[in-house]
């Protein structure tokens, strides 16, 4: 089997076993969850994206690994994963933790359609040899960042029950006044 073949293989039962596992056992809690901690939970997962960097760490990656595609997934990542940070960080003032909860979100999709794109350029399946140690990032990491910034997105844009709107209100409304 050619390494092309190989790499887009186990990049598309990367992305089933992730939806199989999200299916079973993360969608349903995380739609079951207050919207905050919901999205608290995703962005803490995003929050591990500083590790991006490794693909223009000298000795890990092949230096021929192009840097067309090295250079922007690992500033891409890292700036999805410091944008999440953010949003942990600033959980108790909700404003401010919502924007960045979309910014990390924008900044994240955005980046995993780029690093496609660019992958797509740069001949990776045909090259994935060059990425080291790096090679289980886009295989098992990547398919679930993507599955959950759509969720987030969902989440995001979905009509909150009436009753669960009426009880956030008091919630915040009691911390606002405490």
């Amino acid at each position: 089997m050619s390494p092309t073949l190989l790499f887009q293989l186990h990049l598309v039962l990367g992305y089933v076993a992730w939806l199989l596992c999200f299916g079973v056992y993360i969608w349903p809690r995380l739609k079951s969850m207050e919207p905050f901690e919901a999205q608290r939970a995703i962005a803490t997962l995003h929050s591990f994206r500083f590790f991006g960097l490794v693909f223009i760490l000298p000795g890990v990656v092949s230096p021929q690994l192009p840097a067309s595609f090295a250079v922007f997934a690992a500033y891409g990542d890292f700036a999805t994963g410091v944008l999440a940070m953010l949003a942990l960080l600033t959980a108790r003032v909700r404003p401010l933790f919502w924007l960045f909860v979309v910014a990390f979100n924008l900044v994240g999709v955005i980046d995993l359609i780029l690093d496609y794109y660019h992958a797509t350029l740069a001949d990776l399946p045909a090259r994935a040899g060059e990425l080291g140690a790096t090679y289980a990032i886009p295989i098992i990491y990547v398919p679930v960042l993507m599955i959950t910034h759509v969720a987030a997105f969902y989440l995001l844009l979905r009509r909150q029950p009436k009753a669960l709107r009426t009880i956030n209100r008091s919630v915040s409304h009691d911390i606002s006044n405490a």
